[in-house]
């Protein structure tokens, strides 16, 4: 039974390890109030201090990459809001919070919940500007998630069939606001993805107080639009509205009429574009009709100046060449003209969104890749150095001199260098490389 026991002796180190896996692992990330004091800056760029409230206090960590987010500079007494991870220092044994965002404690909470998150999903990438897509130049149908019944359809709409009445639109209704609008949303989203009959979707909501727009902050949402097949437009509220819809869409228009004039063509425009192509064409087609004209007049007075019957036979071979000239002519032109249209062809199939979704995943392969081989070998450089300091710790440890046939002699737990500050009767305990041995002084000598 005794020797059981022994056998679940914790170091101080393991413990410690153990507590700071459990505290991690049961609590995870927590917000917290509560009051700045004992704040301290170092040169290194990272924050420490102590929140504390009427009755407890906590010491916590900020360090330099989550703090030059912070808006404000924190002080002393200064009551905050912070969403942080609970841990343990393991060296000294000191539980503490390492805190990730931090906000005066009297913004509002719906102001911080939103920087907190668009913290979060921006350090994983959602906002950059290299994951946006491109919107097709030429939409042939475009899909609407909005309110059935809302303003911001109508503009859309009316702008729509003032400047492309031909492009086609499918509306996918959903609730706009309150509890129900992120499921409606979510479900519009996938839908939209699902049926894949659009080449673009608007997201389109009027104008409204923060609480009206929060349902367009929701992280289900923004994590749905990054994820979307289809190229989204967000046009949520007015101009000076911004929520994380906005942040995450391939493209972010100020109101939904401008969304519309984002999406669309103009048709007068196009129009005028038409008629200035077939006027070119008309004009190519005149000289080449005058040219061949002056050239049959050329033939026609070489022909009265010969023979008729010579005239003849020249001319038939001169037909015949002309013949074998304009159908080589035509067949040349046909064939540019397949060449042409097989380019077209081709441009079109390269701009398919699933040729550039398949070329996206390849690149994210090859950056794993990449990434997966940094790691490894950041691994390795980690295992040498652990290697080297250890090599090196074990050399300088006193357990090495031991081993080597040494002992240390301690009397009332101090090392003993000099015998003349023994008396004899006195308890002596002599270190090994393995155990120890206690005797008692019965002479003392000097040296000399």
């Amino acid at each position: 039974m005794h020797q059981e026991k022994l056998t679940n002796i914790y170091t101080v180190t393991r413990l410690n390890r153990q507590a700071r896996l459990l505290l991690e692992g049961e609590m995870g990330a927590v917000w917290l109030t509560g009051e700045i004091s004992n704040l301290a800056m170092p040169g290194s760029g990272h924050w420490y201090f102590t929140l504390k409230d009427s009755q407890s206090q906590l010491r916590c960590a900020m360090f330099r990459g989550n703090n030059r987010s912070v808006a404000f500079r924190p002080r002393e007494g200064e009551q905050v809001l912070i969403f942080g991870k609970l841990t343990l220092y393991e060296p000294r044994g000191d539980y503490q919070l390492v805190a990730q965002t931090m906000a005066p404690a009297g913004e509002g909470l719906l102001k911080q919940q939103f920087e907190a998150l668009k913290h979060k999903l921006g350090a994983e990438g959602l906002f950059d500007a290299g994951r946006k897509r491109p919107l097709p130049a030429h939409p042939r149908c475009i899909g609407i998630i909005s309110s059935a019944s809302g303003a911001a359809l109508h503009d859309i709409l009316t702008v729509l069939a003032r400047r492309a009445p031909q492009l086609e639109v499918i509306i996918y209704p959903s609730q706009v606001q309150g509890e129900v609008a992120v499921p409606q949303l979510l479900a519009a989203l996938a839908i939209a993805n699902r049926r894949a009959e659009t080449d673009l979707l608007i997201l389109a909501r009027g104008g409204g107080s923060l609480e009206d727009l929060w349902c367009f902050n929701d992280e289900r949402l923004v994590r749905a639009i990054a994820a979307s097949t289809l190229p989204v437009v967000s046009a949520v509220g007015h101009e000076v509205d911004v929520t994380l819809s906005d942040l995450v869409a391939d493209l972010r228009a100020p109101t939904p009429s401008a969304a519309a004039e984002l999406v669309s063509r103009d048709g007068d425009a196009q129009a005028r574009q038409w008629a200035q192509l077939r006027e070119r064409l008309a004009s190519i087609q005149r000289r080449y009709l005058q040219n061949q004209y002056q050239r049959l007049l050329q033939l026609e007075q070489r022909l009265a100046r010969q023979h008729p019957e010579r005239r003849l036979q020249q001319q038939a071979q001169r037909l015949d060449q002309l013949q074998l000239r304009l159908q080589r002519a035509w067949l040349r032109r046909l064939e540019r003209a397949t060449q042409l249209l097989d380019a077209a062809r081709l441009r079109l199939q390269h701009q398919h969104p699933e040729r550039r979704l398949q070329a996206g995943r390849e690149r994210l392969a090859g950056l794993k890749q990449r990434l997966d081989t940094l790691l490894y070998r950041r691994l390795e450089q980690g295992r040498h150095r652990l290697a080297l300091a250890a090599s090196r710790l074990d050399a300088m440890s006193p357990l090495a001199t031991l081993s080597r046939g040494y002992s240390i002699t301690l009397c009332n737990d101090q090392v003993v260098t000099d015998a003349t500050r023994l008396t004899p009767g006195d308890e002596l305990c002599t270190r090994l490389a393995r155990g120890e041995v206690r005797s008692r002084v019965l002479e003392v000598k000097a040296d000399g």
